[in-house]
This record gives structure tokens, sequence and C-alpha cells, in this order.
């Protein structure tokens, strides 16, 4: 006697189809499962036992056959506890407890000792990369969270128990087809962006505006307690809502991670990790692997606060998604890639007491521990950062300055500013290649001779050329023009390269 069913595993952020086969054969009784599994699915031989008795069906431990279940292809990995229901059913064709489906079915669930279905990691991200070659895929109730937002996907049953599930194999009691809620009703009836009041002014206001509108990585420097942590977390709260398809990127990635989100995740994410946090923490991997921190701030904010106190090597992993957008995680027997295309915001003081260059506070560090800490931060990291701001003390008038931000305004503006993008070259301006800069950053020759000053007396890297004519692009935009001008390549300028050691 032999079954075929079929399941999924997760696979960084799409799904692995899994052929899962049933043979019995005659012997003394035995129940095992091979395919290269890990240990939760050999655990699973419990929990399918103990859930077959629940429900009056005849489980393995009471046939006095060798049952092996097969996990194809055999030389995959298989982790996790997706495989359960799957298993279950194929076990229970092969016994002739049920009928064999006339459909190609994908089977996804974790048992429970009582037959119920529980919650599995991952499920969105599987459902999107393989429900079209499915007729029907079968899930636990508890994701529906996750999946009540799902448009366009018409062949998803949600099942509370096992028991439901042979009941409309078995055609005695049908389950209906799920359907999802429209997308648009989440922003219906989302909550209000939150702004904490801050105090700002108008040349930092308009580098917020010009690094959230392009997605241009930003570094805020000062003295202690002007506002450089405060300014940073509210940024993300300019930023307009995603649309469908991010949504769909960004909850794909909590859902794998293991989040238990309760709809389709509408906004930007904003990850703060802490400075003491792990390289894996921050470029993801581990046993699983799993998305890190660059990759859960995708179409969000990634937030270091303290910057030079991050490791050296945790800092020096963000090279290359800063350059690509994505980290490829590679381990002897698999290669992951995950996506990152974050905008990153970080936070530091320019030196140990924090006062150097202050004009009103006096520094005590030395001259060797100003640089060793300023080195702390390296040069290819730096040059990945678009735009270096510093942030001054606050005068007294400035700090009792009863005049509020025009959130929705400047919210508006940006929402505008990334529409355009998209439509002119479908990314934002922090992403354009090389190639893509010569086709969409028309410069007048004024600003193409200041371009050309600036490189022979700053010394810039090519790197350091393509980053200003992307911000002066950003710039051009936000003042409503198509061709970049004399004045948009000296703002970009301006921003590039203010250091650490002017607080002008």
């Amino acid at each position: 006697m032999l079954s075929r069913v079929y399941s999924a595993i997760l696979d960084g952020l799409s799904g692995n189809i899994i052929e899962i086969e049933t043979g019995i054969m005659v012997g003394l009784n035995n129940f095992s499962i091979i395919g290269l599994t890990d240990k939760a699915i050999q655990e699973s031989k419990e929990r399918i036992n103990l859930a077959l008795k629940s429900i009056n069906a005849k489980p393995p431990l009471k046939f006095n056959r060798r049952i092996v279940i097969n996990l194809a292809p055999a030389d995959l990995k298989k982790e996790g506890s997706y495989l359960d229901l799957g298993i279950t059913i194929s076990f229970l064709i092969a016994t002739e407890q049920i009928k064999n489906p006339d459909k190609k079915i994908l089977f996804l669930g974790e048992l429970g000792l009582d037959g119920s279905l529980k919650r599995i990691r991952g499920a969105l991200p599987i459902i999107l990369s393989l429900y079209n070659q499915f007729e029907e895929i079968y899930l636990p109730e508890e994701n529906i969270n996750e999946i009540k937002f799902l448009e366009n996907i018409d062949n998803i049953y949600l099942f509370k128990n096992l028991k439901e599930v042979i009941n409309h194999l078995e055609k005695t009691k049908i389950k209906e087809r799920f359907v999802a809620n429209k997308f648009s009703e989440l922003y219906n009836n989302r909550n209000e962006h939150s702004l904490e009041s801050i105090k700002i002014s108008e040349f930092i206001l308009r580098a917020l505006l010009i690094s959230a509108s392009g997605n241009h990585n930003l570094l805020l420097f000062g003295p202690p307690g002007t506002g450089k942590t405060l300014i940073a977390k509210n940024l993300v709260n300019l930023l307009p809502d995603l649309d469908y398809k991010e949504s769909l990127e960004v909850s794909s990635i909590y859902s794998a991670y293991g989040y238990n989100i309760d709809n389709l995740i509408i906004r930007p994410p904003f990850r703060n990790p802490h400075h003491t946090a792990s390289t894996v923490a921050i470029i993801g991997g581990g046993h699983p692997i799993r998305p890190g921190e660059i990759t859960l701030s995708h179409r969000g904010v990634l937030f270091l606060d303290e910057l030079p106190e991050f490791k050296r090597d945790a800092l020096e992993s963000l090279r290359e998604p800063l350059d690509n957008g994505e980290i490829n995680i590679t381990r002897a027997k698999n290669k992951i890639r995950f996506p990152a295309k974050f905008l990153l915001v970080s936070a530091c003081n320019p030196c140990p007491c924090g006062f150097y260059s202050d004009k009103l506070k006096e520094c005590h560090c030395s001259i060797t521990e100003i640089k060793k800490y300023q080195k702390k931060i390296s040069g290819p990291i730096l040059d990945r950062i678009d735009m270096k701001i510093n942030v001054p003390r606050l005068t007294s008038e400035e700090i009792f300055n009863n005049s509020e931000l025009d959130v929705k305004n400047i919210i508006n503006k940006i929402k505008e500013l990334k529409e355009r993008q998209i439509k002119r070259q479908n990314k934002y301006n922090s992403e354009l290649s090389p190639k893509e800069i010569k086709k969409y950053c028309r410069l007048t020759q004024q600003a193409e001779n200041l371009l050309k000053n600036s490189i022979d007396k700053l010394y810039l890297s090519a790197r350091g050329i393509h980053k200003i004519i992307k911000i002066a692009k950003t710039i051009a935009d936000l003042d409503n023009k198509d061709i970049i001008d004399e004045n948009h390549i000296a703002e970009a300028i301006q921003y590039r390269l203010t250091d650490f050691n002017n607080n002008d």
C-alpha cells in the first residue's frame, strides 16, 4: 500500500514542496520517518499517534506492520512542524481509512495531541510562493490573521482540527473556501500616525524630508541631549503607508521570523537593535537560518543609536546590503537570500564625552581618544552613508517655541515624491545604478562644472560622486524640477561632506 500527498517547508522567504510518501510492509510494528529530518519531525510520530487516537482513528502503533514515511527530496534538510498534517493524511490514505483525494492539495499544519491544528511559522511566504501550483491549500485556522487581507488567492481552506480536514476530504461536511477581506479596508481602519513633539531647525527638517523622500541613509551627530535619538525614532512616522506589494514583502518577513502578526503590515517597520547585538542578529543567520535586523527593517527604518559602540564586524557586514539591497547568507549546505532595502538612520556623539567642537561645553577627551573613537566607524561605512547632519544644541527660545510641524503636509509631500520616483524609474533615487544615473539624472552645464571642481578639490570617490548626484536628484524632485542645477549639487555636497569636526 502506498500513498502520496504534498506539504512544504520554509526555505528563507519561500516554500519548498515536500512529497510525502507512505509505504506499508509486512513485519513487526515500526513507524519510521526518513528523508533527512530534524528532531521536530521525528517527534511528530508521537503527536500523530495521540491525535489520531483522540478522533477515534486507528494510529500507527495499532498496526502490526512496518510503516515508512518518506519525505522527498531525500537530500533536502527538513525542519519544523509544517509536515504534521501532510504525514497524517498520507498515513490515513495508505491504511485506507480515508479515500485518496482527486485534487492536488497542499497540506500545512502542526498537530496538537487532541487533534487540533496549531499555527505554523511562515505560512504567508509559503502560500505566496506556491499557491499557483495547487488546486487547494489546507491551513490551520490560527494562521488566519496573516492571510485575511490576501487578495487574488482563492484556493485556501482553514481548519480548526484534523477531524474537520477528514470530513472535508470525505465530503461528509464540506468546509467553505476562505474569502479574504479587501486590502483597502486596512487603510480605512488604521490608526493615525503618532508623532512626538520634536523641536528641530528648518535645515534639519529639510534634511529629513530629503532623506525620507529618496531613501538616503542618514547619520546624525552632535552633543548629548540635542534630540538625535528622538529625531531618528520619529522619522519613520513621516513615511507613507506601504502599498500592497510592499505590505506582502514585509509581512512575509515577519511571518517567516515567527511573529504572530494581527494583519498584513501596512506601516514601514522600525528596528532599533542595541549596540551589543551580534553580527548574526544584525544580518541574519543562525540555525535554522532566520532574517536579521536589516531584513526585519526592509521597506522601513533601521536605527543604529550610538553607532561607534556597535561591534566592528557587525558594522562592516552592512556593506553588501547597503550597496545591493539584499543579503546572501551562505552555509556549507545552504544559501539563502533575504531582502534588505532599508533606510539606515544612525546617531552618535563626536567623541567619548560627547562635547568635542561644542560651543558651550568643554570637551575633556584627548586628541588620541577622539581619533580612536571616531575611527570605530570605518571609512567604507561612512562612504556608504549618504547624508551626515550635525544636530546642534537648541536655544531656550527654540525649546519653548509652541509651533508644531505640519505632519500631514510633510507625509503627503514625501508620498508624492516617492510615487514620482517609482513612476519614473520604478525605484527610489538612492537605489539607482550608475547606468540609471546617466539615464535619469540630467545635469545643467553649471551643475556639471561644480561637480567636476568638487571631485578634484575634495578627492571624492566614485561612490561619493554617485551619492551626491542621487541626493541632488531628490532635491530637484523636491523643487519640482526635472534637471539638476548648480544649487541642487551644492546642497547635496553640503549634506555629504559634513564631518565630526564641523559643528557649523
